[in-house]
């Protein structure tokens, strides 16, 4: 492993806007679960997650728009949360932090109904048949994500995979979900505000390719 990697894995472990729950810590529900605006954040603000966050750039942007919330990017590669971490720091964020582990695991660490909204930025697509199970909108997650989500909360997606893209909006159709907002192509569709138009460095690598970039807001509705 490169001498920089094992330099930042050091400094994660010092930051204070990284959490890093170990396995053992996750077998059973997560000291924090339930309690993190009171006890981490130190506040009674909502709180909203991206998810499969990369180097934060969602995060740390909405944090700096709406300091009334919080914000938390999870993520499981350490590189990319430092980038993040130091980002935040940068601009003395208080109401970013960053999650280092498996969103399998996200049910251990929220509680129910501890969260206001969710965002799902450029995930992996996961093409294969046999990935269904891991594509982060697969009915599985989706299930879990409501079970976390406050009487109303949102989900956001913006992908460049326009087959991501389709498979989401088939599952949020058949399993009667709320579809609030649906384009195939965010910058060219008179949708993109100056929410929308946050760019995390994939989705610029995307749009210098000429890659149109897709967005669904939606609500679960589980009996």
């Amino acid at each position: 492993m490169a001498k920089r990697k094992l330099s930042q894995y050091d400094d994660l472990a010092t930051f204070e806007n990284v959490i890093q729950p170990n396995l053992d810590e996750l077998k059973e529900d997560y000291s924090l679960k339930g309690k993190w605006a009171k006890e981490y954040f130190n506040n009674d603000h909502p709180i909203i997650l991206e998810l499969g966050c990369g180097k934060g750039e969602y995060t740390i942007s909405l944090a700096k728009h709406f300091p009334q919330n919080n914000f938390i990017g999870i993520d499981r590669k350490g590189a990319r949360l430092w980038a993040g971490s130091v980002n935040a720091q940068r601009h003395s964020l208080k109401n970013a932090a960053f999650l280092r582990f498996d969103i399998s695991f996200i049910s251990k660490v929220f509680g129910p109904g501890e969260i206001a909204e969710i965002w799902i930025t450029f995930p992996d697509p996961q093409p294969k048949n046999r990935q269904i199970k891991k594509r982060l909108t697969n009915p599985q997650f989706l299930r879990m994500y409501h079970a976390l989500l406050e009487d109303g909360g949102l989900m956001h997606l913006k992908t460049d995979n326009l087959p991501f893209h389709d498979y989401t909006l088939e599952i949020i159709q058949g399993e009667g979900h709320e579809l609030l907002m649906c384009t195939q192509d965010l910058y060219h569709s008179g949708l993109a505000d100056p929410l929308l138009s946050i760019k995390t460095h994939y989705e610029k690598k995307f749009l210098v390719q000429g890659i149109p970039i897709t967005y669904l807001k939606f609500k679960l509705c589980y009996p």
